[in-house]
């Protein structure tokens, strides 16, 4: 009975930890969605002053017209005949990462066309990274996705606490549960951790069994 005891706990906290990591590539979704629309936000304000105006407008417009449509196909149809360079162009890709459902390997490659444009600035560059590592998911070894983490993960870049908490979800996925939990620990003292990732960091940490307690 102590061996069958032994491997029905082994099993179910297998169960846990699976579990555990679907819930984290959820919120670690939801985080970038909000920055996605920070970032969008902030692009497009500033398209609006130095840009013509109306032309500024007019990509605007159609931009939310796509993300008007009813369905990721009629959305997708409608980005793909936006003919635009730059910045606009990688937001554009940007959104076109936004249905990994619908067409997971089309979402890879527009959020690639980001990555590689090395004129962007970082606060793009470093969003599409990020968005990358949680839509690939498992199609990608877990030490390729630390290694794209990593330099996210630096002081100074735009999006190092979300990127150091999937670098810790990534720790979990490796069944190196009590590094994760020294990460999020980690982080949950980062300064530059916004107060809803606290929250949620918080309340992984105490799921996983660990102590929130800082300083």
């Amino acid at each position: 009975m102590s061996n069958s005891d032994n491997f029905m706990g082994e099993v179910a906290e297998e169960l846990r930890r699976e579990r555990m990591v679907g819930a984290l590539k959820r919120y670690g979704w939801i985080a970038v969605v909000v920055v996605l629309g920070i970032a969008g936000g902030a692009a497009w304000v500033e398209w609006e002053r130095q840009n013509d105006q109306a032309s500024s407008r007019a990509f605007g417009d159609t931009l939310l017209a796509a993300l008007e449509t009813d369905t990721p196909e009629a959305r997708r149809a409608a980005l793909d005949g936006v003919t635009v360079e730059g910045e606009r162009a990688a937001l554009v890709n940007l959104l076109q990462a936004s249905d990994p459902d619908q067409d997971k390997a089309a979402t890879l490659a527009a959020l690639d066309a980001v990555i590689a444009d090395t004129s962007l600035p970082a606060v793009i560059h470093d969003l599409a990274v990020l968005r990358k590592v949680i839509v690939a998911g498992s199609d990608l070894a877990v030490q390729d996705r630390q290694a794209l983490l990593q330099p996210l993960t630096s002081p100074g870049q735009p999006y190092r606490p979300l990127a150091m908490e999937q670098a810790a979800y990534l720790h979990l996925e490796a069944g190196e549960t009590q590094q994760a939990i020294e990460a999020l620990q980690a982080l949950l003292g980062d300064q530059q951790a916004m107060p809803d990732l606290r929250q949620r960091i918080t309340q992984v940490i105490t799921a996983l069994g660990g102590s929130t307690t800082t300083g």
